[in-house]
């Protein structure tokens, strides 16, 4: 059984690149069928990771692939970026 908690501590990397997206920072639900929707990763920082963040990377569930013991692996070529 996966928690919520375990995918937090999981990095998030693209497919397509080899690429570290980041750490999940949150998770979307539908409230109504109580399942997950998303998964949320911060934004990099503009100047070396200080003073300000970027854009939160919000993955669809249906773009993930494969959750393993470290890591979950995404696919990046429908991936929305939101404003944080």
């Amino acid at each position: 059984m996966l928690r919520t908690y375990d995918l937090r501590m999981k990095d998030v990397i693209s497919i397509h690149d080899g690429r570290k997206l980041g750490s999940v920072s949150d998770i979307e639900f539908d409230l109504e069928s109580g399942k997950m929707t998303a998964l949320v990763v911060p934004g990099t920082g503009k100047f070396f990771g200080l003073f300000t963040r970027g854009e939160d990377i919000v993955i669809p569930w249906h773009k993930i692939n494969k959750i393993g013991a470290d890591v979950i692996l995404v696919e990046t070529n429908e991936i929305y970026t939101v404003k944080s």
